[in-house]
């Protein structure tokens, strides 16, 4: 079974760089802030700025340790050690809409890089989920929220992915 938490270096990158910001930019903010509403109004229970700002800091706080948790457990899967003729985590797959003739090319990636305007769709969507254990020449059949799409899979690859300098 594959971890749906598995991020590409890309992915964990992402996770690793909101987490830094969130306890090196966020968190000093957050404290800032409920000093500032506690100087303004010392009655906490009516300080509406004091409880927003805590409330900020519990839903920061949460998602550190979300973040830690996913990183601690993650496993980096380099794509350009994965090869096959079965899709799988990490693939690049071109499909050609039975309908429409319409050629789309995806590769499957984990939570933290999906970008369907990129071409990479989330391990965990539906037609990830229905590529999966598939080969060349299959045909699936996905339910969309526009009903349901026959895709015929064209070519499986195993590309590397490049990471831009920022």
């Amino acid at each position: 079974m594959i971890n749906e938490e598995a991020p590409q270096a890309a992915g964990h990158s992402v996770l690793e760089e909101e987490l830094k910001h969130r306890i090196q930019v966020e968190r000093p903010r957050l404290i800032q802030r409920i000093q500032e509403a506690i100087a303004d109004d010392s009655n906490l229970a009516e300080n509406s700025e004091y409880q927003d700002a805590k409330t900020e800091q519990e839903r920061n706080e949460v998602r550190i340790a979300e973040l830690e948790d996913k990183l601690a457990r993650a496993e980096v899967i380099d794509v350009s050690k994965l090869s096959g003729d079965t899709i799988k985590f990490g693939a690049t797959v071109t499909l050609m809409d039975e309908d429409t003739g319409e050629k789309k090319v995806w590769q499957i990636v984990g939570e933290p890089e999906a970008d369907a305007h990129k071409g990479k769709i989330s391990v965990t969507s539906p037609i990830a989920r229905a590529l999966i254990g598939k080969t060349k020449d299959h045909t699936i059949e996905v339910d969309t929220p526009g009903g349901a799409k026959i895709y015929k899979v064209r070519r499986v690859e195993w590309l590397e992915v490049k990471l831009s300098q920022r």
